[in-house]
């Protein structure tokens, strides 16, 4: 489950550009109750893109945005609370990396869903289901239980 961070360079410290992702993998997997399952955990990686601070834009005017974009498949934080739980939790993580004075406002996070099998990885489709099925199995082999 890919989640992107674009930053212009300054944006974050130099801390939050080592910390961001892995503590929005927490984050996000908080946010749909899996943190801990093995599967699940493994199937969550990004980047983090800096770019030249005259990139970036809202408005149409140069501006220190913050960018963070998940692509889920379908059954990933498909109802609207943990969306809105990802989003407040993670401008939360996001602030706290950022240097001074950038502003909570020019913090964007835009979550997407894939179709129904329209995810993979390795060259493998998950449909809703699979993914729900090894995600499953994993946790009970965490677990001991069968």
């Amino acid at each position: 489950m890919p989640i992107t961070v674009t930053a212009p360079a300054g944006c974050l410290t130099p801390a939050g550009e080592r910390e961001i992702l892995p503590r929005l993998t927490a984050t996000l997997l908080d946010a749909a109750g899996a943190r801990g399952n093995p599967f699940l955990t493994s199937i969550v990686g990004g980047t983090v893109n800096i770019l030249d601070p005259e990139a970036v834009f809202a408005g149409g005017t140069n501006r220190p945005l913050l960018l963070i974009e998940l692509k889920l498949p379908a059954v990933a934080l498909a109802d609207s609370e943990s969306q809105a739980a990802f989003i407040e939790n993670a401008t939360h993580v996001a602030e706290s990396l950022t240097s001074e004075g950038h502003r909570r406002d020019d913090i964007w996070i835009n979550i997407l869903h894939a179709q129904d099998g329209a995810w993979g990885l390795g060259g493998k489709a998950y449909s809703n289901n699979a993914l729900m099925a090894a995600a499953g199995a994993e946790a009970a082999d965490a677990t001991g239980q069968h």
